[in-house]
């Protein structure tokens, strides 16, 4: 992927390198400076820093519908 694609959560990626679970596909669950990213099928959490996930990021599976989201709060 290009670096500085948009991230969105809720949005579905397969990473490089397989979990030890045996899964290669994530749900983006923070953005940030740091992403959160939960294991799709164990429900593993883990924290990667934004150029970590670039690299590590080989496909997006599924985006999210910005339309179905959640108004922002302003918080």
């Amino acid at each position: 992927m290009s670096p500085g694609f948009k991230i969105l959560v809720g949005m579905r990626v397969r990473l490089r390198k397989m979990h030890p679970c045996g899964n290669d596909e994530w749900v983006v669950s923070r953005t940030g400076a740091d992403i959160g990213m939960t294991c799709a099928r164990c429900g593993r959490h883990v924290l990667l820093d934004r150029e970590e996930f670039e690299r590590r990021v080989k496909l997006v599976v599924e985006t999210p519908d910005p339309s179905k989201a959640a108004p922002s709060t302003g918080e």
